[in-house]
């Protein structure tokens, strides 16, 4: 894959936009006597005869236009332009060996898609050398103000390719699942084309996931769709794995003898600046505890901005010591750097702990009927975090010092070890989750896609602190999507939920029943009082957006 930012989308018109079928070449080819292993504008230009040569292209606009007159949208094409133009700010071109007319007429016959909604439209009426030159697309470049490397050029033929190649261009050969144009040259150049494009697509749909790769992230975790498709393409061929990574997995499952399981984690620290040690053991901690282990070893790699002193690197290391040795961790060892890579302090954490092989709690296990627990409420790490980094932009909004100064010190109840300890010690514990980036919402598609289950909430159940609703409503953040860890998520056996709420109550911990695994499947059906509502996805976490 090519590091670059795509900017622009230049389309192919015919069979690329077009549903394929519409034009015949093969009797456009007839009609002008063109061979049939040659392009038909090529033939055309190289008669040297001036009154045929003008009479073939009445004879190529006459049949061009009659098939734009018959055109339909190809499958995908106007919510494709939609996703682009309207939902990611991209600009939208056209470059063709078609008149500009033909393009026209055929625009017509599209629903939602019009000649406005592209940036430029170039055709073989422009005074530059047709495709496979790469005159078109370097026109493009200079006309939209880009670099040619920001553009990619998507079509259905090796022309397309080749003149978004030469040009400097990314490319995309769309295969239209194999349509055979009837051009003569299409199957006879369909395999060059793919082996000269950047990418190759089946569909139009193909090309949006295409166009993602190369769009720049929000700032947060790497969204789950993405990491999925690249998870895919891994072999987990290693028999001592026994959970492996996959969505919703937070942690890796290794059987180090007959008896006993080791457990790995890793986890960055990327949001907070203040008590950021506490943070970078705790994430890693809670997440090893979700799987039933104890955590036990922890190693972390800490890097600084440049002009940082050395007194702040020294309280990081005595936050990272005094929070492991309040948790039994032993802090191995690690790695410390200063670099302009950063503008603040990053810490990425590596937790190892070990479990007996019958205590592994496998999200796997999760089956129909099963009750889902959340102790504490929402977005615990989230309310402390904005608490700390944020207090005078909080308190110019309005809220009270003692209500943010009660959200700081929600940090004290970031870890979730002691309730997920209660729960591994009942037998009918078919799952834990600790709810991090994305929030509950994030936490609990993540939940049902790793035990392949949906789930059904009771929205009115869910508990939120209510200095974490003023701290949400003053900053127009949905606490549904707000970093949350501290708050555990549990699947239970429904004859030991009483039983383990009563436990976890006990020790000082509130914890409440917010909805019931339905049956095989992914996604969450959520309700309200009752009547079903839309459940909330987010791109990134809500916390980035105070961070832009």
């Amino acid at each position: 894959m090519k590091n670059v930012t795509i900017k622009a989308v230049l389309f192919d018109f015919d069979s690329t936009l077009t549903l394929p079928g519409a034009i015949d070449f093969f009797k456009i080819k007839q009609a002008v006597q063109c061979p049939a292993d040659m392009p038909v504008l090529e033939y055309i230009n190289n008669i040297d005869d001036p009154i045929k040569k003008a009479d073939c292209f009445k004879i190529l606009d006459k049949l061009e236009k009659e098939a734009a007159e018959r055109s339909k949208p190809n499958h995908g094409a106007e919510e494709l332009i939609y996703f682009l133009k309207h939902e990611k700010g991209l600009k939208t071109g056209i470059i063709t060996r078609n008149s500009l007319g033909s393009v026209k007429t055929a625009l017509e016959n599209f629903n939602t898609i019009k000649e406005s909604d592209f940036d430029l439209i170039i055709t073989r009426d422009d005074p530059i050398e047709p495709k496979p030159s790469p005159e078109g697309v370097l026109l493009a470049a200079l006309k939209m103000n880009l670099a040619v490397e920001e553009i990619l050029v998507a079509g259905d033929f090796i022309f397309d390719i080749l003149a978004g190649k030469n040009a400097g261009a990314s490319t995309v050969y769309l295969t239209n699942n194999d349509f055979d144009d009837n051009s003569g040259l299409s199957k006879k150049f369909s395999s060059q084309a793919v082996e000269q494009s950047d990418y190759t697509a089946s569909t139009l749909k193909d090309i949006k996931d295409i166009v993602r790769l190369h769009l720049p992230l929000l700032g947060g975790k790497f969204p789950n769709d993405l990491l999925e498709r690249f998870l895919k393409g891994f072999d987990f061929n290693d028999p001592f794995v026994i959970i492996h990574p996959g969505i919703g997995e937070d942690t890796a499952a290794i059987n180090v003898d007959n008896e006993e399981v080791l457990i790995l984690k890793s986890d960055p620290i990327t949001f907070a600046t203040d008590s950021i040690g506490h943070y970078a053991v705790l994430i890693n901690a809670n997440d090893i505890a979700t799987s039933g282990a104890v955590p036990r070893w922890f190693l972390s790699t800490l890097i600084f901005p440049c002009k940082t002193v050395p007194a702040e690197i020294f309280n990081t290391l005595e936050d990272l010591k005094n929070v492991c040795r309040k948790w039994n961790i032993t802090l191995c060892g690690g790695h410390t750097e200063i670099s302009d890579a950063v503008n603040r302090p990053v810490i990425s954490g590596m937790l190892a702990g070990t479990v007996s092989k019958s205590g592994l709690i496998d999200k796997k296990s999760v089956k129909t009927g099963d009750r889902v627990l959340l102790t504490k409420g929402l977005a615990v790490e989230g309310s402390t975090i904005i608490a700390r980094e944020f207090e005078s932009r909080l308190l110019a909004l309005g809220m009270q010092k003692k209500d943010i100064d009660t959200c700081r010190h929600f940090l004290s109840q970031l870890s979730i070890i002691e309730e997920a300890k209660i729960a591994s010690e009942f037998k009918g514990i078919t799952a834990m989750h600790d709810v991090t980036e994305g929030g509950l919402a994030t936490a609990l598609e993540e939940l049902s896609i790793a035990a392949g289950y949906k789930i059904k909430v009771q929205m009115e159940n869910i508990p939120i602190f209510p200095q974490t609703m003023t701290i949400c409503e003053l900053l127009n953040i949905n606490p549904l999507g707000l970093i949350g860890s501290g708050s555990l998520i549990i699947c239970c056996c429904e004859n030991i939920c009483k039983e383990l709420i009563a436990r976890i109550f006990k020790a000082g911990i509130k914890v409440t029943y917010i909805g019931e695994v339905t049956g095989p499947g992914q996604g969450i059906d959520a309700f309200y009082e009752g009547e079903p509502v839309e459940w909330p996805k987010f791109e990134s976490d809500e916390i980035t957006k105070l961070f832009e």
